[in-house]
């Protein structure tokens, strides 16, 4: 069994802005990975777009591949994906759905939606969930960037936050499907962006390895923290900072 991880809960409301920075900081370094609450993204809310997307990965197949994954948005099925090239594995057993950006007005319109006759208000909540994460992301940068000794409108003025490449991805993760073998909802791999922030229904599963390129690779549960946003670090922002953070 996995050790559980304890990582740090950093309040981004906080109107102490540099001490905020410099504990971002410090997880950024240690871990890689934190924990931010007060972001404004309220519980009620989440809760209902768990309930949106588990409506969704309900639906029959054939309902769900009519929107299959085109121009890296729509649905993919299970096994669709390998996170990890050198597994023997047929594939990731998850279903994903993805949702570009809303703010690329040159490329919104790639983006695939179920009717409002199949499911009702699932675009709007969607739409809304976009919306709410970027702005999160977004005030979560400027802290980032303060906790690098720059101005906190750094990525801002340099032009990192026009048309960000920010994507929204469903996850569902079927289970037990009858198998003895180890099986990986996600295989284990790292974000290519600049952060990832994920959402979280209390469902156990997620692991993190803060040591990757040791062996062996040691693998800790990181728990459920209601009213939290988990933020990775990604390979983006570990090359920009020169491996610092990672």
């Amino acid at each position: 069994m996995a050790a559980t991880l304890s990582l740090p809960i950093i309040d981004v409301s906080s109107p102490h802005r540099l001490s905020t920075a410099n504990s971002i900081r410090q997880a950024c370094i240690e871990y890689g990975f934190f924990y931010i609450v007060n972001h404004g993204v309220d519980d009620e809310f989440v809760t209902e777009v768990f309930h949106h997307s588990a409506n969704f990965f309900s639906l029959p197949l054939h309902h769900k591949m009519n929107l299959a994954r085109n121009e890296y948005r729509g649905y993919t099925p299970l096994y669709a994906e390998n996170l990890d090239p050198t597994s023997p594995s047929k594939g990731d057993p998850k279903e994903s759905y993805y949702i570009g950006s809303l703010e690329d007005t040159t490329s919104v319109q790639l983006n695939q939606w179920p009717s409002e006759g199949l499911l009702q208000n699932w675009r709007p909540t969607m739409e809304s969930l976009f919306w709410k994460v970027l702005t999160a992301g977004k005030e979560l940068l400027s802290l980032i960037a303060l906790s690098l000794n720059l101005d906190e409108d750094y990525f801002e003025k340099i032009g990192a936050l026009n048309k960000p490449a920010a994507f929204l991805r469903l996850l569902h993760y079927p289970g037990e499907l009858g198998s003895c073998e180890e099986i990986y909802g996600a295989s284990p791999h790292s974000d290519y962006g600049m952060v990832t922030l994920l959402l979280t229904n209390g469902i156990p599963g997620l692991q993190i390895c803060k040591e990757k390129f040791k062996q062996p690779q040691v693998w800790e549960d990181v728990p459920h923290v209601k009213g939290s946003l988990i933020v990775n670090i990604g390979d983006l922002m570990e090359r920009w900072t020169n491996c610092l953070y990672r």
